[in-house]
């Protein structure tokens, strides 16, 4: 005699939360994240289908394996992870439970998701994050991404929250710095995004950006200076 798990039929998906890392393509077309555990290796986007970690065949979740998606029922047990040492750069994950799934005491292991909110804490150094720039970590094909403030972003080449926002796609929203930036318009001339319907700190953490990038370049032609006055005529 087979025992079998109580099915549920809910009117609307479940909702959970769980940590990950940002990350971004190599190319910068493209935002998604990764897991902070067995999931690592593999990058996913805003509405992602789980598949076995160990390359089995069967659907995820299986009974007899520990592969799919996880989260947890309530927002505070996930901002617990972020406590921890090694997790303090992830970002927090308010995610739709869809597809099947089993049901735990302290969450869901489950076949698909959609990530609704992304909510990104603060930069190392202790300010409130603006934007995302390199970890420097990665994947194949994917660069791990870390908060950071509009100081610690100069010479970085961060990528804005509501720039990743809108590369994530699939309507997600970015939650940072005190307010929200949802998925907007495609970037403008020379890499400059669109500002329509973008509220003030959001405006802020843009301008932040470009004198960031503006110090970059300043700094760079200063190198090129000093290397070309070094290497003046020959007598």
């Amino acid at each position: 005699m087979r025992l079998r798990l109580p099915s549920e039929r809910p009117t609307e998906p479940p909702t959970g939360y769980k940590i990950a890392y940002p990350v971004l393509s190599q190319d910068g077309t493209r935002a998604g994240f990764t897991g902070v555990s067995l999931g690592g290796a593999l990058p996913y986007g805003v509405v992602a289908e789980a598949a076995c970690v160990y390359g089995l065949r069967h659907r995820a979740p299986h009974r007899r394996c520990d592969c799919g998606f996880h989260c947890v029922h309530h927002r505070a047990a996930a901002e617990a992870l972020l406590c921890t040492a090694e997790h303090r750069a992830a970002v927090l994950l308010e995610v739709s439970v869809l597809g099947a799934y089993i049901r735990f005491e302290r969450g869901f292991r489950y076949a698909r998701q959609r990530v609704r909110v992304v909510t990104v804490g603060r930069c190392a150094c202790g300010a409130g994050a603006c934007a995302l720039a390199d970890a420097g970590w990665g994947r194949a094909g994917w660069r791990g991404l870390a908060p950071v403030c509009e100081v610690c972003a100069r010479g970085r080449l961060p990528v804005s929250l509501g720039r990743f926002a809108r590369l994530a796609g699939d309507g997600v929203r970015v939650v940072g710095g005190g307010g929200s930036t949802p998925g907007g318009e495609g970037a403008g001339p020379a890499g400059i995004e669109a500002a329509d319907g973008l509220g003030v700190p959001e405006l802020v953490a843009e301008a932040a950006l470009l004198q960031a990038r503006l110090d970059w370049f300043q700094a760079q032609l200063a190198r090129l200076g000093q290397r070309g006055d070094s290497a003046g005529p020959q007598g």
